[in-house]
């Protein structure tokens, strides 16, 4: 499997002076998701966890449902210079074939598009609404996660730049966590991970996030029926929207005992 840090040199300018040394970066790789043999997107990723990405991506444009619809998911034959396997390209097996030539990606669906068409689009395709009685936190606890979210950042901690997504309960036990370069992919990973363990509809877990809260973030959880979305960064307009047309409660600049909540706010206790 390919590396999820990289070594290059550096010059580190400081007041003290110039020090030339080494620094940890994180990997960034192309994957190439075929389905069925048919190329079917590429998105650059910190590689690891390429398993949960691709059954996450493939749910949040509603290509599946459910772990049952893929048979298999295989690593295609790729080469570097030296002749190593690469494992960037991934080829699943549907149990039922999907014209994929007429698909628009969900998470691209916003470009070029007005709001209320972005909007329209997650409505119409989304198979599991959220319930307006589906998951309540307590704001002591949600004040936590992003704590219990920065200290399981293993491969942040040695690189700085990684984004992080985390799958909590309601009472604040962390269920799954991802890192990957792009917050996107890290949101992929972890609702991957649920589709796996057959946790979807999550109706009563959490999505949090290290990054803010994009339309795209906001359209994943929905899609999952995670009731509750929170960012310690600011949200887009457009996912204040989607958060409010759909039910999902929405939080963000969550750091330590302030936050703000931007829609659904009934779910915090």
């Amino acid at each position: 499997m390919s590396r999820v840090t990289a070594r290059r040199k550096t010059t580190r300018l400081s007041p003290t002076g110039r020090i030339q040394r080494p620094d940890t970066l994180a990997v960034e790789e192309p994957l190439e998701i075929r389905v069925d043999g048919q190329s079917l997107t590429v998105t650059m990723r910190t590689p690891g966890d390429d398993i949960d990405l691709v059954h996450g991506f493939l749910f949040g444009e509603n290509i599946i449902g459910s772990a049952d619809d893929l048979v298999t998911a295989r690593y295609c034959a790729g080469t570097d210079e030296n002749g190593r396997n690469t494992y960037n390209v991934l080829d699943v097996r549907l149990r039922a074939p999907v014209p994929l030539h007429t698909r628009n990606f969900l998470t691209t669906g916003a470009c070029g598009l007005c709001g209320k068409t972005a909007l329209d689009e997650v409505r119409t395709h989304t198979r599991y609404p959220i319930r307006p009685d589906s998951g309540t936190v307590a704001i002591d606890t949600l004040a936590e996660l992003p704590g219990k979210l920065r200290a399981g950042q293993k491969l942040f901690e040695a690189t700085g730049g990684l984004h992080a997504a985390g799958l909590f309960t309601t009472d604040g036990a962390l269920l799954a966590l991802r890192e990957d370069i792009g917050r996107h992919n890290a949101v992929d990973k972890v609702i991957g991970w649920a589709v796996r363990e057959n946790r979807i509809p999550a109706a009563e877990l959490m999505l949090v996030v290290s990054s803010r809260a994009s339309f795209e973030l906001a359209q994943k959880a929905v899609m999952a029926g995670i009731p509750i979305l929170a960012a310690v960064s600011a949200p887009s307009s457009l996912a204040v929207d989607l958060a409010a047309d759909s039910g999902l409660t929405l939080v963000g600049f969550l750091r330590g005992e302030t936050m703000n909540i931007y829609s659904g706010e009934h779910r915090l206790t």
